[in-house]
């Protein structure tokens, strides 16, 4: 059975420079590099970003990735938006408009699979088999609505 595990929120500081970028990366070592970590960086107070900070996002998203967690953007002022659109990294991330939207987007998922799971194997037993009782695939209908 899957346990659902926390979403660790963590606002970006306003300036993301080399020297803060090294600092948030050292903070945030422990929760990146622990099983499938679920993470929300919130930059709404963001005002500046050069390279570095952008490399620290990339950095922290392949570590998230290697422990095969997801880390998603919220709240993006708008300079970082700017920025992470002309690096053209804006792609490479899932962007929300609130941190509480991209906390609920962590248990989102496994429904809307399980929809489509269920829809797909509703789909391929129009007949039902001799094995199973017809009520079967009802009663995971009725669990997925």
């Amino acid at each position: 059975m899957e346990i659902n595990r926390p979403v660790v929120v963590k606002r970006i500081p306003e300036r993301l420079n080399l020297k803060q970028a090294r600092a948030f990366c050292r903070e945030m070592q422990p929760i990146l590099n622990s099983d499938r970590p679920q993470i929300v960086f919130d930059c709404s107070q963001v005002k500046q970003v050069d390279a570095a900070g952008v490399e620290m996002l990339l950095q922290c998203l392949a570590q998230v990735i290697r422990h095969d967690g997801d880390l998603k953007l919220a709240s993006l002022s708008p300079q970082m938006a700017v920025i992470l659109e002309l690096t053209r990294t804006d792609r490479l991330f899932e962007m929300y408009d609130t941190s509480s939207d991209a906390v609920l987007s962590f248990s989102r998922f496994l429904p809307s699979a399980l929809r489509k799971a269920v829809a797909f194997i509703a789909g391929a037993a129009d007949e039902p088999s001799p094995s199973a009782p017809a009520s079967a695939t009802g009663a995971i209908a009725d669990a997925a609505a």
